[in-house]
């Protein structure tokens, strides 16, 4: 499949990254390519440089977004949250026009301390801005409420726990299950909430997934649903 990766940080090296290693034909986009290469700066969280990256994953290709989308088949949206929309939109519109966004940004406020709020909550979801913002694409809201070490690797936390998935467009949310299976997510693992509304609760996760995080320590856990 190709598979265009917007974003060049953390979440979308590991994901782009892990997606070559599959057999995908992958592109990063972002927004100023040539400055992307010329990164050699570590990422806050550790994250290798992105030349040092793409020096390692030199069959995985770099691009504005507007070109990495041009020709794919599914679109994952890692971009920071903030930037989401606005980096959809330099993507344009004729670019995602019919085609699966993967959407696993989160729209987290750090401007008040941690844990962070959230800039957009309750009543509304990034997903569905996106989803409002381009009519003709087919959203899919999944992966976003685990680190991106889980989200390639769900083997590395023992145990069973969740993928949570939700969407409008039934198509859509098969093809992103498939990739899911793919990264090593078995069925029943894979948990629908239905349409794609039911983002706002998986987004609403991440600051008590933050929390979580800091009280363990680590940001190798992840969800799981205990019923009677």
């Amino acid at each position: 499949m190709r598979i265009a990766v917007l974003g060049t940080g953390m979440v979308g090296q590991t994901l782009a990254g892990r997606l070559e290693e599959l057999g995908h034909d992958v592109t990063v986009g972002t927004r100023d390519p040539e400055a992307a290469r010329a990164r050699a700066t570590p990422g806050e969280s550790g994250t290798p440089a992105f030349s040092v990256w793409h020096a390692e994953h030199p069959r995985v290709r770099l691009a504005t977004f507007a070109a990495a989308a041009e020709h794919a088949d599914l679109i994952i949206n890692a971009t920071a949250g903030g930037a989401s929309l606005g980096a959809l939109t330099a993507t344009g519109a004729e670019n995602l026009d019919g085609k699966v966004i993967l959407d696993l940004a989160n729209t987290l406020d750090f401007s008040h301390g941690f844990p962070p709020s959230l800039s957009v909550a309750n009543t509304d979801s990034l997903a569905e801005q996106i989803q409002r913002a381009h009519p003709t694409a087919k959203v899919v809201k999944s992966l976003n409420t685990m680190s991106c070490t889980v989200m390639v690797n769900p083997a590395g936390v023992p145990g069973d726990h969740l993928v949570f998935v939700c969407g409008d467009d039934a198509a859509a949310k098969a093809a992103v299950v498939e990739l899911l299976r793919q990264l090593g997510w078995a069925q029943g693992a894979i948990f629908d909430l239905g349409g794609l509304g039911a983002a706002r609760g998986t987004e609403m996760i991440l600051p008590l997934w933050l929390s979580i995080m800091q009280k363990l320590g680590t940001a190798e856990f992840n969800f799981a649903i205990a019923r009677a």
